[in-house]
């Protein structure tokens, strides 16, 4: 008897073991690391999440590897944050190596802003965060404000129902979790920012361009069209700085930082690494509204 109830028990473990594992390699693939972190409390589980363009590199220049490209046969779907370098080099390529693998965009419904092409634009003008995108085309960075935040979650929810039907309740549980957090992290920015004395920022790359359309700020960036800024630029920038009172830099972790160091050294600004592509959205986020503000939050 005892023999039995061993063998019985054996084979449910088994069993379970069995079923668990299927449940754990089910697989959806992200382009970057905060919407892993939007999908991992979408699922709560239910999926393992793998990001394509891993944390510490920059999406505009990341190439996958042939490993990562490979095993992308094994997701059960592949979620875009829509028109970032990334995506537009590798989608194409993506969906002709695996052809039956559903693409779903995140950025649906979002109001992009078009970069402007300038070459000879100078950072006098502080009422237009536009002139200081991407050049050429539509700025990608939606993630960095939680307005657009709210849009990406709700996005992702109905592609997780859309794909996994039978655990709808819990998606829409889980989004309802998400959607409280990111609503205090826009309630804790919005408390922040309104302690702000100066509208403006300086940052390397234009990765807040939404942040600062939402919050009312204006973004001034050392970059020009993807390019160094030229020496009259960087004299122009400097001048903009100092004269409309400027206090803060930001530079992203994976750039140079010696033009911000030498523009902090010239201006008296505080310089502050940031890394908008952070797993944690949400205390990214409010670091980067703190060092804005006048004030801390506690």
């Amino acid at each position: 008897m005892n023999k039995i109830i061993i063998i019985i028990i054996l084979i449910l473990i088994c069993f379970l073991s069995c079923t668990g594992k299927v449940e754990k390699n089910r697989i959806i693939t992200v382009t970057i690391e905060p919407q892993r972190y939007f999908a991992e409390q979408l699922s709560g589980g239910l999926f393992k999440i793998v990001t394509m363009v891993p944390a510490g590199t920059s999406p505009e220049t990341y190439d996958p590897s042939p490993v990562q490209m490979t095993d992308l046969a094994k997701s059960s779907a592949y979620f875009q944050i829509g028109k970032i370098g990334f995506e537009e080099v590798w989608m194409d390529k993506i969906r002709k190596n695996n052809p039956g693998l559903p693409v779903f965009d995140n950025g649906s419904g979002i109001s992009y802003i078009i970069s402007a092409e300038d070459h000879d634009q100078d950072h006098s003008d502080h009422s237009d965060h536009r002139h200081h995108a991407h050049a050429g085309g539509v700025d990608p960075h939606t993630w960095s404000s939680p307005k657009e935040a709210l849009k990406i979650a709700e996005n992702m929810c109905k592609t997780f129902i859309e794909i996994d039907k039978e655990n709808e309740k819990t998606y829409m549980e889980n989004l309802k979790r998400l959607k409280t957090e990111i609503l205090k992290t826009d309630s804790i920015v919005t408390e922040l920012i309104s302690k702000v004395s100066c509208k403006s920022f300086i940052i390397y790359h234009p990765a807040l361009t939404y942040f600062a359309r939402d919050y009312g700020l204006n973004q001034l960036c050392m970059e020009i069209n993807g390019k160094e800024p030229s020496p009259e630029q960087f004299r122009l920038l400097i001048e903009t700085a100092r004269s409309g009172g400027v206090k803060t830099i930001f530079i992203q972790q994976e750039f140079d930082r010696k033009n911000a160091e030498i523009i902090a050294a010239e201006t008296g600004c505080k310089l502050t690494i940031i890394n908008p592509l952070s797993y944690y959205w949400s205390e990214e986020t409010i670091k980067i509204a703190k060092a804005l503000s006048d004030e801390t939050y506690e």
